[in-house]
């Protein structure tokens, strides 16, 4: 698998895993120190982000991929653009589907990709 592929495949097993509620799975792909930064601005940790999927605070229950989009690898980082109709439940709200775009960062640790932040807008 390219590293192009890898990356793509990446973002993709993440949208799967939120919906699937695999945290096992959230966990091998997420860095240590993975950062999500939600469209409030808020910056969230790896663990506190699966933490709040395991307890039901964040419930995902669809995500349908629209695109992805200004792929760029150089060297040990990358990063893309995904842009997913996520339908949740967030923080004790109501149920929505927000057309969420993620700008994902990754990076190349013992030549497996992870990870390593993600940044949550709409589009």
């Amino acid at each position: 698998m390219t590293d192009k592929e890898m990356i793509i495949k990446l973002y993709r097993d993440e949208n799967i895993a939120m919906v699937q509620k695999n945290l096992s799975r959230l966990n091998e792909i997420l860095a240590p120190t993975m950062k999500l930064t939600h469209m409030t601005g808020y910056v969230q940790s790896k663990l506190e982000w699966i933490d709040q999927i395991q307890n039901e605070e964040m419930q995902y229950f669809a995500s349908k991929e629209d695109t992805i989009k200004a792929i760029q690898i150089e060297g040990n980082r990358a990063s893309l653009i995904g842009q997913n109709q996520v339908q949740a439940r967030i923080w004790g709200g109501g149920t929505h589907t927000w057309r969420l775009q993620m700008q994902m960062f990754y990076e190349k640790k013992n030549g497996d990709w992870v990870i390593s932040a993600q940044k949550a807008s709409t589009y």
